[in-house]
């Protein structure tokens, strides 16, 4: 094993403390006599463990070992697969280098692990070439890897050469990308990067929300769809603001644009305004990819005493380095100019502030920087009894009349926030509790 592991060339970046280097050492070592065979047995469980491990991460299943070398040719992100990724296999002298790789990984993936088994009287390789992990829901997993990387793993066990091989994971490439971006939907600031050098981490489970499942705001909605519609097809866009009561549906309708178009290479980011003095680093990570990133800031306000919005403004329009084309900004928030203004700002009030209109500018201008403004107010009450109403209707298992959905609304948001989207949508959960329904 170790012979072949040496000789790959473009993926020697998987690096030596990877299962795939450190199972290869063992193979080596066992071979030269060096270590006793209890310190070998010890070093390939460890590794084994970590296999599993990673197995429960992403809900791998079947043979372990051909999902893990799958996985490696999924995440891998060199030069490359980078080009694959953004222009496909294109002609030149490192397709020999590559080509070289899939003839290495196609060996890998038919490597017989019964000699190292019974030198160290293991039957471990065995067990995960046939693993049925116990069932578990999708949400302690991540299931847009898993679904990829299994796929991708069926398809080269098929692949009979490393040119099969190669055709295979170059057009896996150029239909979903490499890498913790191309795989994954939706991001944040890793809270351990400043120890692991990795200042993003993707999010496992984002939901599965629609804007379908947001009664009304169809305008909204619609001046929602049309953005970032021409975003994601590479024309001109706006940096969106939703902003109004609370309740409404802001943050659900930019979750679910993320659904409604990850299968078109839309990806998010979340960025918390704590985090802002890290947005130029995080621009300068995604803008030669080949996705259209929207960062996102849910519920986004500033006191008179916080300054990180300067930070904002800088990336929105302002800063001497220009925003990337696949970049936009989407925020929620329930003040329309985001920063908190005062009576004594008006302009016939007399105070001490010498340039009273500069100050008021200043706190205007972070919101006129974003193009579209669009409002999400709440509703009539007639139209939060029809919300209620609609919801109900997807779950046969509540019988309650139209009526009695009505009155018993009406009793919830009397001990609730009042009428809005979400306040219908909790009174639906506690019917589905068992409790009414």
């Amino acid at each position: 094993m170790y012979r072949l592991v040496s000789k790959l060339i473009i993926y020697r970046k998987v690096g030596q403390e990877s299962i795939l280097f450190q199972l290869a050492d063992i193979c080596r070592a066992l071979k030269k006599g060096k270590k006793s065979p209890d310190v070998l047995a010890g070093r390939v469980l460890t590794q084994i463990n970590r296999l599993l491990d990673l197995a429960t991460c992403y809900g791998f299943n079947g043979n372990l070992w051909h999902n893990y070398l799958a996985f490696l040719l999924a995440m891998t992100e060199t030069p490359f697969t980078l080009v694959c990724e953004k222009h496909g296999a294109s002609e030149g002298s490192v397709q020999a280098f590559a080509k070289n790789d899939m003839d290495v990984f196609r060996k890998l993936l038919d490597y017989d692990f019964t000699p190292l088994e019974k030198a160290l009287g293991l039957n471990c390789f065995h067990i995960i070439e046939d693993y049925h992990a116990v069932e578990k829901k999708e949400q302690i997993y991540n299931k847009s890897v898993s679904e990829k990387v299994q796929e991708l793993s069926r398809a080269i066990e098929q692949a009979t050469d490393g040119e099969e091989m190669f055709s295979i994971v170059t057009d896996f490439y150029g239909r979903y990308g490499v890498g913790m971006f191309g795989l994954n939907k939706a991001f944040r600031i890793s809270p351990n990067h400043e120890t692991t050098g990795e200042l993003l981490e993707a999010i496992t489970t984002t939901g599965d929300m629609r804007l379908s499942d947001l009664i009304g705001y169809e305008s909204q909605k619609k001046r929602l769809i049309d953005n970032t519609e021409a975003f994601v097809e590479g024309r001109k866009a706006n940096n969106v603001l939703l902003y109004g009561d609370a309740g409404t549906g802001k943050s659900t309708s930019i979750k679910a644009i993320l659904n409604q178009y990850y299968d078109r290479g839309l990806r998010m980011i979340e960025v918390y305004k704590h985090e802002f003095a890290y947005l130029q680093r995080i621009i300068a990570q995604v803008k030669n990819r080949n996705y259209k990133f929207i960062i996102y800031m849910d519920d986004l306000s500033f006191e008179d005493f916080e300054i990180e919005y300067k930070y904002l403004k800088a990336v929105i329009e302002g800063g001497l380095e220009v925003k990337p084309d696949n970049v936009l900004i989407y925020a929620t928030s329930n003040r329309r100019h985001l920063i908190r203004e005062s009576w004594n700002e008006r302009p016939d009030h007399v105070s001490d502030d010498m340039h009273q209109n500069d100050t008021v500018q200043e706190k205007l201008s972070l919101s006129a920087r974003f193009g579209l403004s669009i409002g999400y107010f709440r509703p009539s009450r007639q139209e939060y009894y029809d919300m209620v109403k609609k919801l109900a209707r997807r779950h046969p298992e509540i019988k309650l009349t139209d009526d009695e959905l009505q009155a018993g609304a009406v009793q919830w948001e009397m001990g609730h926030a009042g009428v809005s989207g979400r306040t219908a949508q909790q009174y639906i959960n506690y019917l589905l509790s068992g409790r009414e329904a």
